[in-house]
């Protein structure tokens, strides 16, 4: 099930990102999620994020890139979750590349279920500001499916198309509410679904991008000030192992 940020299936108004203008003046690139939610059995935690680069759409990957969530060359997610677990990894565009991470995703009982189906771009790029016309998957749909997740781990915060933010619009049109629990970094919220009440863990993103926010973290630099070779991928790794 898709859910437009229109009033027509929720019934509730969500404001639409989607210049109608723009839309009749340029071909819009249409950018769909090309992989499926990985729900391991008994899985207890969800990776969420947005959508990867649209080369992986397009069945177009690069040197490096693995064929599977997460598995673009230019991302650090995985290349964290090596180091915290000392998996020994292949980075390449392999089959065993792949059976690793689920392998090791269905040991440590976590799944991957990104929260955007589709986008249109007017730039074929990865950005999450440049996404527009979002059609958002049915993230309870798939949390009836896997009834023992308690933690969502959102692969970025609440600026503008990201996981956060989403996650909050779909809760809007639902009537419920993110309830902050700690308002550090990363911020810990909580949602009640049914029967669960789910922890929300914003992290910080596993790209590039977000190296000027970590730069500006007052923690960060503390800790780069007492070890100058102390790096922002360090910082992403002691927040990773804490939830991961």
């Amino acid at each position: 099930m898709l859910i437009p940020w229109d009033k027509n299936t929720t019934g509730i108004l969500i404001p639409l990102n989607l210049d109608l203008k723009t839309t009749k003046k340029n071909h819009l690139f249409h950018h769909k999620h090309p992989y499926p939610p990985f729900l391991p059995e008994n899985c207890e935690k969800l990776i969420v994020g947005t959508l990867p680069p649209p080369r992986f759409y397009r069945g177009r990957l690069k040197k490096g890139d693995v064929d599977f969530c997460y598995g673009s060359s230019d991302g650090l997610l995985w290349k964290i979750l090596n180091e915290i677990f000392e998996l020994q990894l292949e980075f390449d565009t392999t089959e065993r590349a792949i059976q690793q991470r689920k392998d090791f995703l269905a040991t440590r009982k976590i799944g991957i279920c990104d929260i955007v189906d589709s986008c249109q771009r007017l730039k074929i790029d990865a950005s999450d500001s440049g996404m527009q016309n979002i059609q958002l998957r049915d993230l309870f749909f798939y949390l009836k499916k896997a009834p023992k997740v308690h933690t969502l781990l959102l692969t970025g915060g609440n600026s503008k198309n990201g996981p956060e933010y989403h996650l909050r619009n779909l809760l809007k049109a639902h009537q419920k509410t993110l309830t902050l629990r700690e308002a550090g970094h990363p911020r810990i919220h909580r949602f009640q679904f049914e029967e669960r009440s789910l922890n929300v863990v914003s992290l910080i993103a596993p790209s590039g991008s977000a190296n000027r926010a970590i730069g500006s973290n007052p923690e960060y630099k503390l800790k780069k000030q007492e070890n100058p070779a102390y790096t922002t991928f360090d910082f992403r790794v002691e927040q990773y192992r804490r939830f991961f």
